[in-house]
């Protein structure tokens, strides 16, 4: 049987579509809740003659690190991509990670399609998608878009054209759950049409950050998520379904943010300029959670690490308060790219975030009590298979969903 090594893990040739679903801050509770409720008859189907699972992402439990881990297989220190922002190190200047520049691995699609494989990628935002992309030649067996530019794919630079007719479905909004439906959906129409060898589609958490578990909002995302599940799982494909990370409530009984602007104290215990804290959960798109998270990373200009860590470790709500070569073997993090002092905050209620400093936080579009993501307690994710496995990797990991596909399943 043909075989690739891909990042030092062995891979085998799929015999049938390998069809991984990344459903984007799918907190375990929210597909065994609408299950319970009857809502998700598809997914329980599926589970009755697969698995049902659960498994870690990778810290931080952000949306680019957990998707590159999947694309990659491996953990941000072999792929290069540890948060959505950073300090480049080469400037010192803020920047976002979305550049392929970044990446440190090659992506199993890339490798995939060198052997011979048909590959299909669909994306939520685009952000993503230049890094799911890269290496990728679009030569008539490679096809990878966003929903959110799906009006502007075109052969040259996405392997399709016409999509929204393709699809049947008009450009969604951004901030919407028809941004995650338009994947499903393309999904559905691409496994017919091409039958992939690999497909990759990725969602957006957008109701995960608006609706908690069991709440109508959710429920109506993940009966209509169910549906295309149903569809994918009848086309003969090997479906694995994971997260890039939970989400939890993060927000105390009056519906305010639990939050420590982190930038403000260090600013007020050591001096303004010491210290640079970055929140690598930054992205284009924050409204939904103004950009506020569970992890940080801080650089230190004049404070000693060993008294910056006693400082933020006094603080209410911290997991983990760590110097950075101690985080990087811990989590899998490229040390390069990370800051002097990594803290995960959380707290005995799992609440606690981490802003900068209040002046520079707009929560204006903040419609709903804050859920949000980024430390400890978003790590468990759901690993739901269509078939029975053997010999899994252990721990599991989300970003085990190919070589689960490949080399896990039983028939």
């Amino acid at each position: 049987m043909k075989q690739l090594l891909i990042n030092d893990r062995t891979y085998q040739w799929p015999t049938r579509p390998i069809v991984v679903i990344c459903c984007d801050g799918s907190e375990p509770d929210y597909m065994n809740g609408a299950m319970a409720q009857g809502l998700m008859p598809n997914l329980a189907s599926i589970i009755a003659k697969g698995e049902n699972l659960l498994g870690d992402c990778v810290i931080p439990s952000f949306t680019n690190p957990n998707n590159m881990s999947i694309a990659t297989g491996r953990t941000p220190d072999v792929h290069g991509i540890c948060g959505n922002y950073l300090i480049d190190p080469a400037t010192g200047l803020e920047t976002m990670m979305n550049d392929p520049k970044w990446l440190t691995a090659p992506t199993l699609f890339a490798e995939f399609q060198k052997a011979g494989a048909k590959i299909c990628l669909v994306t939520a935002k685009d952000k993503l998608r230049l890094l799911l992309g890269h290496g990728l030649k679009f030569d008539g067996s490679a096809i990878c878009f966003s929903s959110e530019k799906a009006d502007k794919a075109n052969l040259a630079d996405n392997g399709i054209a016409d999509v929204l007719n393709f699809v049947g479905k008009p450009l969604p909004e951004v901030y919407s759950a028809d941004l995650s439906e338009f994947v499903f959906a393309a999904g559905v129409k691409l496994l017919k049409r091409d039958r992939p060898d690999l497909m990759y589609l990725s969602t957006t958490d957008y109701v995960q950050h608006k609706f908690a578990p069991g709440s109508a909002g959710a429920n109506s995302f993940y009966a209509m998520m169910d549906g295309y599940v149903g569809q994918l799982d009848a086309l003969d494909c090997n479906l694995i379904i994971v997260a890039d990370h939970g989400m939890k409530d993060k927000h105390l009984a009056d519906g305010k943010p639990d939050v420590i602007y982190l930038q403000d104290a260090m600013d007020h215990k050591f001096g303004v300029g010491t210290s640079r804290v970055i929140l690598p959960i930054t992205d284009p798109y924050v409204v939904h959670h103004g950009a506020l998270g569970s992890f940080a990373q801080i650089y230190l200009n004049t404070v000693k690490v060993d008294d910056a860590i006693a400082f933020i470790s006094s603080l209410s709500g911290m997991d983990a308060v760590l110097p950075k070569h101690v985080a990087a073997k811990l989590y899998g993090l490229p040390p390069d790219r990370c800051g002097d002092v990594i803290v995960v905050s959380g707290g005995a209620s799992s609440s606690k975030v981490i802003g900068t400093s209040a002046s520079k936080h707009d929560l204006s579009g903040l419609d709903a009590p804050l859920r949000s993501h980024g430390g400890l307690t978003e790590q468990r994710v759901p690993v739901i298979s269509n078939r029975k496995l053997k010999n899994l990797p252990h721990p599991l990991r989300n970003f085990d969903a190919f070589f689960i596909g490949c080399n896990c399943v039983e028939n």
